[in-house]
């Protein structure tokens, strides 16, 4: 068993263990979104809330660079560096136990995460998703694919979805969403841009938001906001 590589050049500042959100953050590629909330923790919007470590499942990516950068512990953990599925799935499961993580906070991360680490993790995992769910979701759908899909459709709205995490892709009760005009001349890249400047940066730490202050409840498929 291998491949957990970290990097923990510079730790998170800690705050009162006892009001502080430990956050966990994963990632797959650019970190547009970790940056998102990065930048709310920074200017006050997410008080009381920690990124404790960011995990990749892919080295080299930008997103890794950012954690360094803000000072945040990195890791990547990687499926290709396990001999079985299990062994990768544990090792995950450790590292966020281990960094004490209260949230999990999928941001752009495109591997299915363990059933155990997910029943760990009951209710405590969000994920980002560029479409409003139940349109252009599911396996196969991450990056430009549901840009795309939204247009070859020809669909007028878009947009994008936060929700809780289960054993299945994108199919977790939903707790935010937000609807972006698709306008006749977009392209998938211009779609991508807007949808994420409008929608899933700031509906991300919305979500953390409300999740720290104990604001959602689970009643079934239903999440409601107190």
């Amino acid at each position: 068993m291998a491949a957990v590589r970290s990097d923990s050049a510079g730790k998170a500042k800690r705050k009162d263990v006892a009001t502080v959100l430990r956050l966990g953050v994963l990632v797959s590629g650019g970190g547009t979104n970790l940056q998102a909330i990065i930048n709310k923790i920074n200017d006050g919007t997410l008080e009381g809330c920690e990124i404790v470590t960011v995990v990749s499942s892919r080295p080299g990516v930008y997103a890794l660079e950012r954690a360094r950068d803000n000072g945040i512990p990195s890791a990547c953990i990687s499926k290709k560096g396990f001999h079985a599925i299990e062994d990768y799935n544990r090792a995950l499961l450790e590292h966020f136990q281990k960094a004490e993580v209260d949230l999990v906070v999928l941001a752009g991360y495109l591997s299915m995460l363990g059933e155990d680490f997910v029943k760990a993790y009951k209710d405590k995992i969000i994920n980002i998703h560029p479409s409003l769910i139940p349109s252009f979701c599911g396996r196969g759908y991450y990056g430009i694919i549901p840009h795309q899909k939204a247009l070859e459709y020809g669909v007028k709205v878009t947009g994008a979805t936060v929700h809780f995490v289960d054993f299945e892709y994108d199919t977790g009760p939903i707790i935010l969403q937000k609807a972006v005009k698709v306008l006749d001349d977009d392209t998938p890249e211009s779609l991508q841009l807007r949808v994420m400047q409008e929608a899933e940066w700031e509906l991300l730490p919305e979500a953390i938001r409300l999740f720290s202050q104990g604001k959602l409840k689970l009643d079934g498929r239903k999440v409601i906001r107190g």
